[in-house]
């Protein structure tokens, strides 16, 4: 059995019936869409959806910064007068 990460899941034919009621209903809460009992995708609201790419954008520029540290001793220090 396959586990449904989501605190509310709808049928393929629930979403199709009211599909923004849906949404107003979960919360801003991601909705497990299930297609014969087994979650086949999840619905989130734009601005979920917007603040999850905000944080994996932010966990990937921590990643370059952890990766380009090492690089500090070779760096040129220059003052912002100089530029």
């Amino acid at each position: 059995m396959e586990s449904v990460l989501a605190g509310c899941s709808a049928s393929i034919s629930e979403l199709k019936k009211n599909p923004s009621a849906l949404i107003e209903q979960s919360g801003g809460e991601p909705i497990a869409i299930l297609n014969h009992n087994r979650p086949t995708a999840y619905l989130v609201p734009a601005e979920t959806y917007e603040a999850l790419l905000e944080k994996i954008e932010d966990y990937q520029l921590g990643g370059l910064v952890q990766e380009r540290q090492h690089e500090k001793i070779s760096a040129v220090e220059v003052s912002l007068n100089e530029l």
